[in-house]
């Protein structure tokens, strides 16, 4: 579909929703830019994306995603110290600096292998801790699900330069730097093919499935933290099954 009909999915999307969740109270708005969201997608992004999955090998793959694993874990250790989560914060820490040595870089990702787990984190959850309500559910264009607080989590951080991203930002090399970035957003897109396809066995409506599995999985995240409980179990995540 073209860029036209992207923006025609939009707008008609935007109509007013009847018994919105209260959750999700610009559920009309959000609808059409979902529907913009998924245009976009299939028309480029997705085909892309399996392509890369197509012909880069899998090892290939694998040591591309441990290495922005790596970034992502740098910054959820900052999360956890700005959370006084000290325990994680020196365990996260240690995970970053074991796979940047004896993993090549991040390549491997040798503190998996030897029993360290990962503990997904972010500043949006460090608000949540804070005390900062979630606000409304949000679809935001070319970045799908999200909430009023991780939505300003997500620019704040983005535009301060500390999140995942923020050592590629650092790059001064124009060029380079936005192919790294490119090769990021196309390791995340490729990472979520597996769950899109179960979205797509299980859901009677794709929108609602996605909203209600990423708000739960945000409080609970959020929770884990606030009670102690175990912030590195593996909680479902279908946050980006509609880019």
């Amino acid at each position: 579909m073209s860029l036209i009909g992207a923006s025609a999915a939009l707008v008609a999307g935007c109509a007013s929703v009847p018994n919105p969740n209260p959750q999700d109270p610009w559920e009309g708005m959000n609808r059409g830019i979902y529907a913009f969201n998924e245009t976009v997608d299939g028309a480029l992004i997705k085909p892309i994306a399996e392509g890369y999955n197509a012909l880069t090998p899998q090892p290939a793959r694998t040591c591309i995603s441990n290495i922005f694993n790596n970034l992502g874990d740098a910054w959820s250790a900052v999360n956890s110290f700005l959370q006084g989560e000290h325990v994680d914060f020196f365990n996260t820490l240690g995970r970053v600096l074991f796979n940047s040595t004896m993993g090549l870089g991040g390549c491997i990702d040798v503190a998996t292998m030897n029993g360290s787990k990962r503990i997904p984190n972010d500043f949006g959850v460090t608000l949540g801790v804070w005390g900062v309500k979630s606000g409304p559910y949000v679809v935001l264009p070319f970045f799908g699900p999200s909430t009023v607080r991780d939505g300003v989590a997500r620019g704040t951080s983005f535009l301060e330069g500390f999140s995942s991203t923020g050592p590629i930002m650092a790059i001064k090399d124009v060029p380079v730097r936005n192919s790294i970035l490119g090769l990021w957003a196309l390791d995340a897109r490729a990472g979520v093919l597996d769950a899109e396809k179960l979205v797509n066995d299980i859901a009677l409506d794709r929108y609602s499935f996605i909203r209600d599995a990423y708000l739960q999985r945000r409080h609970a995240m959020v929770q884990a933290r606030r009670t102690g409980g175990d912030t590195s179990q593996d909680l479902p995540d279908y946050s980006d099954a509609d880019e």
